[in-house]
């Protein structure tokens, strides 16, 4: 009679999800499945040092969540029946389908190509480990002086366009930005960004759209060529598309639409988190695909289910953003600090500090996902009470 409970995705919100869900539920009252493709968590925001020949900690989902209760499914999801309440995936053993009682729908985002002729064919991508090692090859095989460029001005392509120029400064680094350069930053967070780029000499063509993408360089809107040996394409994500597949309902972007607590509004039994979810914040702005917002919507949905099986109160914790870590190189680094809706005040850090902010913010990320059951004692563990013979299914998971 254990209430099933299966966590598709183990990245940070879906690991952070099922840590907190084992931490805080019985196990002889639930059983947690976390299903995920590849067998290690994977630190994506560190994706652009991973790109340019840095070392990245391994960390095995299986010795992480060894002793939680976790089982962990090595499998890729390739459907999801909302109404039968199963999901397809093919691991090492084949085809099969997991049953389960509550869903936790966390499978993400990638690269977004915005449907730009030659991108998929010609750019690169830091949005997946693969991708990352592809870019690693690619920069590393590149002699002095050639040409790389980001597309993208987000924090992103700025992210992946400091690292590059700070690690391989023989190469000629340049960010094509569709608006200007940091122009969503505070006047001195713009400030700095320039000064940083000015250092490392990375050329920003501003306020400039690629229209395609070729082998040796990307076109813009008015017909400019920009050389290109190597093109990293950084212009925001897609969520992955087997939600649209489904009969819940999604938002034009495909994402999952849910209410406060995370859960969707057309099928009670699935919550959706992180960049797979269509989640507002304050003033019902929708959240942007971040790791920031993924936490949040994670522990959201993890004590939402909690209340909600063992007959407690729901949480009532708003969502709210409080700064933007941007990593310019591992020796430059800018906290901008932002209003409840992620509007950007004057306030922001600046410097060598606040790059050591910033990875003491990564560090953060992922040791709040390797030790997942430190910090809830068993005892404090919430029991699920058994339905009843007379109760139906579908009352029991509402």
């Amino acid at each position: 009679m254990q209430h099933r409970i299966v966590v598709l995705g183990a990245g940070y919100t879906g690991a952070v999800a099922a840590g907190r869900l084992a931490r805080r539920l019985r196990p002889e009252d639930v059983a947690i499945t976390l299903v995920n493709a590849e067998p290690d968590f994977v630190e994506r925001v560190r994706m652009h040092q991973l790109a340019v020949g840095q070392s990245l900690k391994t960390r095995p989902l299986a010795e992480m969540f060894a002793g939680t209760g976790v089982e962990l499914k090595l499998a890729r999801v390739t459907g999801v029946d909302a109404d039968r309440r199963t999901v397809a995936v093919t691991g090492a053993d084949g085809a099969e389908e997991l049953a389960y009682d509550t869903l936790v729908y966390a499978l993400g985002s990638g690269w977004n190509d915005q449907g730009v002729p030659g991108t998929a064919e010609h750019a690169e991508q830091i949005a997946s480990r693969p991708g990352a090692l592809r870019l690693r090859e690619r920069l590393a095989a590149l002699d002095a002086g050639r040409p790389v460029v980001v597309v993208g001005g987000g924090l992103t392509g700025v992210e992946a366009a400091t690292e590059i120029a700070e690690a391989r400064p023989d190469l000629d680094v340049a960010l094509v930005a569709r608006a200007g350069l940091g122009d969503w930053l505070s006047p001195k967070g713009r400030g700095h960004l320039r000064k940083v780029f000015g250092k490392l000499g990375v050329t920003a063509h501003e306020h400039t759209a690629v229209t395609a993408v070729e082998a040796d360089r990307v076109i813009t809107a008015d017909g400019t060529s920009i050389p290109a040996a190597v093109t990293v394409w950084t212009t925001g994500f897609a969520v992955h598309p087997i939600a649209r597949a489904t009969t819940l309902e999604v938002s034009c972007t495909g994402q999952i639409v849910v209410d406060r607590t995370m859960r969707s509004v057309s099928h009670p039994d699935v919550y959706a988190i992180g960049d797979a979810a269509m989640a507002t914040g304050p003033g019902d702005k929708p959240l942007r695909m971040s790791c920031a917002s993924g936490g949040f919507t994670a522990w959201q949905a993890a004590d939402a289910i909690v209340a909600r099986l063992s007959g407690g109160k729901l949480p009532k914790v708003p969502i709210r953003y409080f700064n933007q870590c941007i990593s310019l190189g591992r020796r430059e680094g800018l906290i901008q600090y932002v209003t409840a809706d992620d509007r950007a005040v004057r306030a922001a850090l600046t410097g060598r500090f606040a790059a050591v902010y910033k990875e003491l913010v990564c560090k953060g990320a992922a040791w709040s996902v390797a030790n997942p059951m430190l910090g809830m004692p068993a005892r404090r563990r919430h029991a699920v009470p058994k339905p009843t013979q007379t109760t139906t299914p579908a009352t029991a998971q509402a």
